[in-house]
């Protein structure tokens, strides 16, 4: 036997020995014995029965006794009482193919665990070639080798660590991240894996201070095909009280080397061994997922009765791949938190998604990208405006974010603030070009460039139900479709103008009729331009969509949602809106105009008139405000205005009147003082209806006041 060099652990190198060693084996001992002790290497000789005959190797190694004479050993010495045996047989497989066939095995690594400590992991390399005699006959075998455990620990170590740098962190997705995690893990350093996240975490929030009690719900394992359904499944709650909160909470793996003595230890507490301890499981290790100095969850690991146990030296590289596990988790929650947040404010900014009027019935519908990077400004409305009328409006804000969610917020109250002014759709988009051209220019963005409301669309739309009178102007958005009652599926001729923010060009509108029943269809342009097809063939894929909802019979909600179910094919990388609205008429008989000139004398007959026409609908109750009503507008359009003087009634779900006259100035209400001997009568008509207000009209303006049926109100004294 070679002796170690003095004081030294068993530290070796991997060398191939020739066969002319072998041969000249008895001869020079001495140069073999200088040879190994120099370089430190071990040396086992079999015979032909794998009985070890010479070896390098101290007793601690064998288990045995030895002689003095480290080159003498016991006779009959073998592998099976050195090595547990499963060990034993795997070398024993590869020294009697050595022997049968000559060819020699080179820097083998397999594994040595020793019978008096099988619990040890150790890893040898090992080189064995066939010994010969003269005349070529085998006499056994000699095999060289190192101990590499530390090597193979250290590469295990890194390979893992490499692993879990190149996989964790690879999406945004919590769920996935964890799943990850379980597969780095399983097989190379456990048998079963599986990962609890506290609730809160899932959800995007904070997860709190980890304590017992403190809910969590199992979301990965591994293997999954295969997971032990004795424990808790998947998507399974699962409650802090059964792990060691305390360690966990201050950062520290649980290590149960041995679960036997706590499955009896345990054994009235059935629950508590189905978590942590799966059948098959001989050992475990619990680490807890802790980023930015909070528990997110823990980390399950099993290893079955046929491995190694989990030991102390397993626990810094499980706590390793852990930590950048958790801190993946970490930066899923977070995103999931803001996704949510920006998802959450951009669906506080639009509107309820359907609803009905007089004019038209509507549904929005209002897709969220896949991201929060993707998460912009698109946005729709429907906004009720005088005499019955409805405004369509849709845009989408250029930019993704917050930003672009908060101009959004401030673009859709400038157009209900100005569609408030009943405003041509051009003129509307109009001053809302020069909102945006302010902002863009006082409000720049961080990085200095031009303000995020610069390329925002618009399209704004306001149909008529009394005359079926539809108009419309574009800002750089693109025109609706248009489904008529015939059953026509087509594009509105509209000509976009520039977007909001780059001027320069006027906004030409489009005006049409529309008969009752007809369906627009107005939708962003992400909806036609997320997909590899062309944005020519979505678009022809929307409009069949849409011809054929609409041919089905279904209503505005069903229609968009038709729609998006077929164009959108792939979650969108941008937000999409899609407004879909089906116009109707006024009934018969709910309307009634008449023309007068500019004469006094008209102010009477058109009370009288009024009069018996709400006779007729059998609003008798209404006649005396609404006399007085009628009686002041027309006699200020008589003595400011002149001819012609147009007076419409509209019986809705309110009763409104109309005075038109050719004058532009626009009414002011004021409070006339006790020595003024007019400018009572707008302060009147204030009190006496609902609401009121005034437009411009092509020919003039019209005052327009709406009732609600229920009885006359009171009317203030204190006017007279």
């Amino acid at each position: 036997m070679l002796p170690l060099p003095a004081g030294g652990e068993a530290r070796f190198l991997v060398c191939a020995v020739p066969s002319a060693l072998g041969r000249r084996w008895m001869e020079d001992q001495s140069l073999i014995r200088a040879l190994f002790d120099q370089s430190r290497i071990g040396l086992v000789v079999h015979d032909t029965e794998l009985r070890t005959t010479r070896a390098n190797l101290g007793p601690e190694f064998f288990g045995v006794p030895l002689a003095t004479d480290p080159w003498r050993h016991t006779p009959g010495q073998d592998l099976r009482a050195i090595l547990v045996p499963e060990d034993a047989d795997a070398i024993e497989e590869q020294w009697r193919r050595v022997l049968r066939t000559g060819e020699a095995v080179i820097d083998w690594e397999h594994s040595a665990r020793r019978l008096k400590a099988p619990d040890q992991e150790r890893i040898l390399s090992s080189s064995a070639f066939r010994l010969e005699d003269r005349h070529g006959r085998a006499i056994g075998v000699a095999a060289v080798f190192t101990d590499v455990t530390e090597q193979h620990t250290a590469r295990r170590r890194l390979a893992l660590l490499h692993a879990a740098a190149a996989r964790l962190g690879q999406t945004l997705d919590t769920t996935r991240n964890s799943e990850e995690l379980t597969r780095i893990l399983v097989p190379d350093f456990a048998d079963l894996a599986c990962v609890d996240l506290v609730d809160k975490v899932i959800q995007g929030d904070d997860p709190g201070v980890f304590s017992t009690g403190t809910p969590l719900r199992r979301i990965a394992v591994a293997p999954a095909g295969t997971w032990p359904a004795e424990t808790y499944q998947r998507g399974d709650p699962v409650y802090a009280r059964y792990l060691e909160s305390d360690a966990l909470r201050d950062g520290r793996a649980v290590l149960m080397p041995d679960l036997a003595d706590l499955r009896e230890q345990l054994a009235p507490d059935l629950e508590r061994q189905r978590l942590l301890f799966p059948e098959a499981a001989a050992s475990a290790l619990i680490v807890p997922l802790r980023a930015r100095g909070r528990v997110l969850g823990v980390l399950g690991l099993w290893r079955g009765r046929d491995r190694l146990p989990f030991g102390v030296n397993d626990i810094p590289l499980a706590e390793e791949v852990a930590s950048r596990a958790a801190l993946s988790v970490e930066n899923s929650r977070r995103y999931s938190s803001e996704l949510r947040t920006v998802e959450t404010l951009q669906r506080s900014l639009l509107p309820p998604a359907g609803a009905e009027f007089t004019a038209a019935e509507t549904a929005g519908t209002y897709v969220p990208a896949g991201t929060a990077a993707g998460i912009g400004g698109s946005w729709y409305d429907v906004i009720p405006l005088s005499s019955t009328r409805v405004a369509f409006v849709i845009g989408d804000v250029a930019g993704h974010g917050l930003g672009a969610t908060a101009t959004m917020g401030r673009l859709r109250t400038a157009v209900q603030t100005l569609a408030d002014l009943d405003l041509p759709p051009e003129e509307l988009l109009t001053h809302l070009d020069d909102l945006a051209t302010r902002l863009a220019y006082t409000e720049p963005q961080p990085d200095g460039s031009a303000g995020g409301v610069v390329g925002a669309s618009c399209m704004y739309c306001v149909y008529d139900p009394v005359t079926g009178r539809c108009a419309m102007a574009s800002a750089g958005h693109p025109p609706p479709i248009l489904t008529s009652a015939e059953g026509r599926t087509r594009d509105v001729d509209l000509k976009p103008g520039p977007a909001l923010g780059v001027g320069g060009m006027p906004f030409e509108p489009a005006e049409f009729h529309l008969g009752p029943g007809s369906v627009l269809a107005f939708y962003t342009n992400q909806l036609v331009a997320h997909d590899k097809v062309s944005s020519e063939g979505l678009t022809r894929r929307l409009r069949e969509s849409l011809h054929a909802a609409v041919k089905a019979g279904g209503s505005p909600a069903d229609i968009g949602r038709a729609a998006v179910d077929r164009v959108l094919t792939e979650p969108a990388a941008d937000d999409i809106a899609l407004l879909v609205a089906r116009v109707r008429a006024l009934p018969d008989g709910a309307t009634v105009t008449w023309r007068f000139t500019a004469d006094p004398t008209v102010v009477g007959q058109a009370r009288e008139l009024v009069a018996a026409q709400l006779s007729t609908w059998g609003l008798e109750e209404m006649a005396f405000t609404t006399e007085l009503i009628v009686s002041e507008l027309v006699t200020n359009a008589i003595r400011y205005a002149g001819s012609p003087i147009g007076l419409r009634l509209i019986k809705d779900k309110t009763l409104i009147c109309e005075v038109s006259d050719p004058s532009q100035t626009q009414p002011h209400l004021r409070r006339a003082r006790l020595t003024d001997e007019g400018g009572r009568g707008l302060f009147l008509i204030a009190q006496l209806a609902h609401r009121w207000g005034s437009r411009y009209t092509p020919s003039g303006k019209t005052i327009w006041t709406e009732q609600t049926p229920g009885g006359a109100p009171e009317i203030p004294l204190d006017l007279f």
